[in-house]
Parts: C-alpha cells; structure tokens; sequence
C-alpha cells in the first residue's frame, strides 16, 4: 500500500517516495571533482571550467548505478556519455577509480609528482621511474604508454619484455583501454608553449598570480608557488615552477616551468627550461624539443628572390 500524506484542507495526498541512495563510489568521486572546481576557483581559472567540474559532480550524485560498475563494463567511453562529463574529466574520474589519485587534484593542491605516479607502476621502482622521467623526459601515464608502444621502453636498461608486457597491461587497465589503440594528438606547438611559459614568468614576477602551498619541500606550508590557469583555442592550460625533488636538487625550482596541456584528446605536458650550453643557451627551451625551439628562434627561411 502507498503511503499517504494529509493536506492543510484534508485533502489526502500521496506521499513523497523516498530518493534512492546515491552509490558511495559516486559520491566519493563527486566530492573530488567538486574540491577540484573549488580549487581552480580559487586559483582564478575560467568560469566555464569550474562549472564544467561542478555540473559533472551534480550528474554523478544523480546517477543511478556505481561510477565504477559503468568504468568496469564500458571504460572511459562510457564515462564520457554521463551528462556533463567530456574527455578531461571522464580521465579525472578514470585516475580515481584505477589508483584512487586524481593528477589534475594533486596538481591542483601542489602535490603532483611525476616520479612517485610513475613508481606506482608494478615492475617501475623508484630508481627506474627517475630515469623514465629524466632520460625520456616522461611525466605522465599517457606518456609512459607511448614510449612502450614505439619502442623506447625496450631499449630501456633494466627493462626486459616480461616486465614490459607486465608495464602494458596495467597501463591499459589504469588508461580504461577496452582493446582500441591509445589516441594520438599533436602537441602544442613550441610557440604556444614559450608563449604561455613568458607569461607564467612576467605574471609570477609582478606578483600576479595566486599561489598555491607545496606539500612536498615545504615545511612551513608557505603559498610560494604561483599557478597559472590560462586557455589558447580549445586547450586548457596550467603553469607552474617544478617542485620536484631534481628541481630543488639542482637548484631550479625557480627556472623549470611545467606546462600541462588539455583539450579534447589526451593530456600533454611539457617543461620549459633555460638552455645552458649549446646553440640556445641563454634562452628559453621546451625540453626534449629543442631543434623545433632552434627553428623557432631562427623564424622564418627567408623568401627567395624572384629572377
């Protein structure tokens, strides 16, 4: 029999059926994303960006089944046909299902650490990941995916084709890989990229950019590191100083700037540095794209003149 409710006339009224539970998985993962839209709040990003990660919050407390049975059943795909949730997102909710971490979160917090996500790899120790990361240059899992897949991984001391395979296939289960090849997307151009890292540099001298607290290094918990959340086209870009244990051990925690780039396929990331030896030294290089950065600087080939 239906519950029943009485109006202020009398008037016999049905009562309100009881909401059902939201799944905990659904809750946990909202929360996250509603403290990333709370932080790049606070950091001064794009209005549109915030909004983006507190309306995919709402549609998650709505959602019906576990977050994780649909990840577990259909991966990111599935993810991306929740409402509200495109690419960028379906990766954030992704990185908290497989490893219980959000990348953009800890980046967002000053916590990020490229060496320790590699190291979380079973068959990647710390030593290894340290050279993954400063030998290849590779910081992110997407990253690490490419440099198995054309070849780099295996010309890797201490990387035998067990381990490898073992690296490939907690890459695809923690990348949501339902047997389709990884999306390949051209990164920034190095113009773009030296353009954001001169305006990450002038805006943090000026003192205008809101800083954020360092867990790592920091004891003091002091907001010292400037964020910098600014969009070219249809990427979402973030800047910061690297606060990375190399950083502090060289002593250039104040030169190397780590740009994150997001737009509709994968995440790119790049490290922008000082040049200290070679044809660009003294000037500010993308590493590991340093003969783009010498045609850069060079511009343009001059036009031939007409006979």
């Amino acid at each position: 029999m239906t519950p029943t409710a009485t109006g202020a006339d009398g008037t016999v009224l049905p009562a309100r059926a009881h909401p059902a539970p939201v799944p905990e998985p659904n809750l946990a993962v909202a929360a996250r994303l509603l403290e990333v839209a709370a932080l790049l709040e606070q950091q001064q990003a794009n209005p549109f960006r915030i909004k983006a990660y507190q309306n995919a919050a709402a549609a998650l407390e709505t959602l019906p089944i576990p977050v994780s049975e649909l990840y577990q059943d259909e991966g990111t795909e599935g993810l991306e046909r929740i409402p509200g949730v495109g690419p960028a997102i379906a990766r954030s909710i992704r990185d908290q299902l497989t490893h219980g971490r959000m990348a953009l979160l800890d980046r967002l917090r000053g916590e990020s650490d490229p060496v320790e996500m590699l190291a979380s790899v079973p068959g990647i120790g710390a030593g290894l990941a340290l050279r993954l990361h400063d030998e290849l240059g590779i910081s992110t899992l997407e990253e690490l995916e490419t440099a198995a897949a054309d070849g780099r991984l295996d010309r890797m001391r201490g990387i035998g084709p067990k381990r490898l395979q073992g690296i490939v296939a907690t890459l695809a289960n923690r990348l949501g890989r339902r047997g389709t090849s990884p999306p390949r997307t051209e990164p920034a151009p190095v113009s773009e990229l030296l353009e954001i890292d001169r305006e990450y540099l002038d805006r943090a001298e000026l003192g205008e950019l809101p800083t954020i607290a360092p867990r790592r290094f920091n004891r003091g918990r002091r907001a010292w590191l400037p964020i910098l959340h600014t969009i070219r086209g249809d990427r979402h870009y973030t800047a910061l100083f690297s606060n990375t244990a190399q950083a502090h051990r060289l002593g250039r925690t104040h030169d190397w700037v780590v740009i994150y780039g997001d737009g509709d396929g994968e995440e790119h990331q790049a490290t922008v540095v000082t040049a200290r030896t070679g044809p660009l030294a003294g000037r500010r290089v993308v590493r590991g794209r340093e003969a783009e950065c010498v045609r850069y600087y060079r511009g343009p080939d001059p036009v031939p003149a007409s006979s």
